[in-house]
């Protein structure tokens, strides 16, 4: 079996009974999208691979006590890698910053590899427009990058943030509109997908 078909709820049950096989299923399925929502959230590559290994190891050893909105794990991987990425950006914020006071290093003249020099600018980019983001009121920050940027269904979002959809939706709207008077919309990096039907 494949288990292209099995659900994420049947997965998450037989993980729960120590099927290591469905748990790793799982973490296939979903871990794209949650390297690049913790990419998202921290505007750093190296840091969006801690947070996505938190989010797992988080995920097998709470297993037993996890709920599943509707048959997806994804809406509680997400929100879990928010959570991850707040605490992470607050164990390194002093490192960070010490790092940035050091001068910068001397370019040895040697051309940097493409894939390098794109990593480097979407990482630049997105520090650009999570400062941006970090600005949003709370509530309208966690449910634009919970539906805009990650795709999670508007009645999923809802459930995981414990609000009624109209109000997720209203909370969209008005983060839509703030970043839009915040940001230079010549020179805006935004990447943020139309919004779902």
């Amino acid at each position: 079996m494949t288990g292209l078909h099995i659900s994420d709820r049947q997965l998450w049950a037989e993980a729960v009974a120590g099927g290591e096989s469905s748990f790793a299923l799982l973490f296939e399925r979903h871990v794209r999208a949650v390297y690049n929502h913790s990419f998202r959230l921290t505007g750093s590559w190296a840091d969006a691979e801690d947070v996505t290994q938190q989010v797992f190891l988080a995920a097998w050893r709470r297993r037993s006590e996890v709920t599943l909105v509707a048959d997806s794990a994804l809406p509680w991987l997400l929100a879990t890698a928010t959570f991850a990425a707040r605490g992470y950006h607050r164990s390194t914020r002093r490192w960070l910053a010490a790092l940035r006071r050091l001068p910068p290093e001397r370019s040895s003249g040697d051309d940097l590899a493409e894939e390098v020099v794109g990593r480097v600018d979407d990482e630049r980019r997105m520090r650009r427009l999570l400062r941006a983001v970090n600005r949003l009121p709370r509530g309208e920050r966690e449910a634009l990058m919970l539906c805009l940027w990650s795709g999670v269904s508007y009645r999923d979002a809802a459930t995981v943030l414990n609000i009624a959809e109209p109000s997720l939706r209203s909370r969209i709207s008005r983060a839509r509109a703030r970043l839009a008077r915040m940001l230079d919309t010549d020179a805006a990096p935004l990447t943020i997908e139309e919004e779902q039907a």
